[in-house]
């Protein structure tokens, strides 16, 4: 009869939110202590999980006055800390856990009230679970010897947010680390559920140890043995292209080829890299930051890809979410075709046009529109008076967003052509600056002779 009794409880009962580690609930089968449970007490405790649900204070009250245990669980060991949790329900948090409740307890997936509560964001429940001392969930990547922890691993409590400012995007923040300003790419709570996000998160943290370039952001960390995840990088505080674009718009074709110097050489360091190629797959203004030199390097590889065994690479969906992004996607990544690092030289031709047009490429229409644009072998107009494109420069734009991926050059080939150009800029700004000197000196002794004839001419007066 108890079992009859506590499955019809279970199966009349239902959370408005489930349990941060299961997908849905299972209310058919019974934990084995479960079965020789009294009926009665079944039923009351069944009956106080539904006020923890319901927020029914005084309900609480009574049931736990009449000796139900406050840290009863049901089939699935969910106590009711767990669904007030779940609710956001702060006042029926704050009496269970006056009232004795367990404050780390785990249902049969692992989940933790607290948990719950980072899981569905409920920030006040968070704050009041850990100042009675609750332990914030174990990252995904929690070893469980010291000797297994990463050399990279930095301890969260080094990271000082207290005059912590956004970085371009909403996952980047500035902190002080031992002194040193850092970035630090915080991993929303939600990373715990989704598995594929971890994965990124792994595959992330094991390019950024394979990289280093001075056009490439240094990596210096990550914290992975707790929640919430971060990866710590070198903190540039010049910002990043896209912000600079927007304040200075189009720029010199010199200070334009300089930066896509920059810029070829970090890609083809990752290009380059051996034995897979590291394709970027992001490669936009945003992710592209400006150091104390006014030299570039790429950033943010959370997208990116080893290129391992094959020389393609194909995607189930395309991952790209954010509106700026699509406008700078080759058109087989949008199209969900084979691909490799020619997508990022595609990007590099349109970032670079941007540089000397002042402004991103068909900037009325919305990103995914532009993508779709791209696929229609349609290209951003080049507006700019044609000597800003001279010596070959639009030729070689042209090239790198050519529709056919085998016909756009390498990054290596870029930085030959690009090193040419910048040859020709360079020694016409020296004869420039050179022949401005020479009218200056030329200006100065002519006004300097005018004076000696007007003195002269002066003295015969008198």
């Amino acid at each position: 009869m108890a079992v009859i009794s506590e499955l019809k409880s279970s199966e009349s009962f239902s959370v408005g939110k489930k349990s941060s580690m299961a997908p849905t609930i299972n209310t058919t089968s019974l934990s084995p202590e479960k079965k020789f449970m009294d009926a009665s007490k079944i039923e009351e405790g069944v009956r106080l999980m539904f006020m923890a649900n319901e927020g029914d204070l005084d309900g609480i009250k009574e049931v736990l006055d009449n000796g139900i245990d406050v840290n009863f669980k049901d089939i699935d060991s969910r106590t009711p800390l767990h669904i007030a949790a779940c609710q956001g329900l702060t006042d029926v948090v704050q009496l269970l856990l006056s009232r004795g409740a367990d404050v780390d307890p785990k249902d049969r997936w692992g989940s933790t009230p607290l948990a719950d509560a980072i899981c569905y964001k409920n920030q006040d429940v968070i704050k009041l679970l850990e100042k009675h001392g609750a332990k914030p969930p174990l990252a995904p990547m929690h070893v469980q010897s010291y000797r297994e922890v990463p050399e990279y691993e930095i301890d969260p409590s080094e990271l000082d947010f207290s005059n912590s400012i956004e970085i371009t995007k909403g996952t980047y923040r500035m902190a002080l680390w031992r002194g040193t300003e850092v970035a630090v790419k915080t991993l929303g709570d939600e990373v715990l559920m989704d598995e594929d996000r971890v994965e990124a998160f792994r595959d992330e943290l094991a390019l950024l140890q394979k990289i280093r370039h001075p056009n490439v952001v240094q990596f210096l960390g990550a914290v992975t043995q707790s929640s919430p995840m971060m990866i710590v990088t070198e903190f540039l505080p010049k910002g990043d292209l896209c912000m600079f674009l927007k304040r200075k718009g189009a720029l010199k074709p010199f200070i334009a080829v300089k930066f896509a110097l920059d810029i070829a050489r970090g890609m083809n360091y990752l290009h380059e890299n051996k034995p897979e190629a590291i394709i970027h797959r992001d490669l936009e203004p945003s992710n592209i930051l400006r150091d104390d030199s006014g030299h570039l390097k790429v950033a943010d590889f959370g997208l990116s890809k080893l290129l391992i065994f094959s020389k393609a690479v194909r995607e189930d969906k395309p991952s790209l979410s954010q509106e700026t992004s699509w406008r700078y996607v080759a058109p087989e990544l949008y199209k969900n075709e084979e691909y490799d690092t020619k997508v990022d030289v595609f990007s590099f031709a349109l970032i670079l046009q941007e540089m000397i047009e002042g402004c991103p490429p068909f900037v009325s229409k919305p990103g995914k529109e532009v993508a779709k644009v791209y696929c229609s072998n349609v290209r951003p107009p080049f507006k700019a008076p044609a000597k800003h494109y001279a010596h070959g420069l639009k030729e070689l734009i042209e090239q790198c967003w050519n529709e056919k991926p085998h016909v756009r050059p390498t990054f290596k080939e870029i930085l030959s052509t690009l090193g040419e150009i910048n040859k020709v800029l360079d020694q016409r700004r020296r004869l420039k600056s050179g022949f401005g000197c020479f009218t200056i000196l030329r200006r100065r002794r002519n006004d300097r002779h005018s004076g000696e004839n007007s003195h002269s001419s002066n003295s015969i007066i008198r």
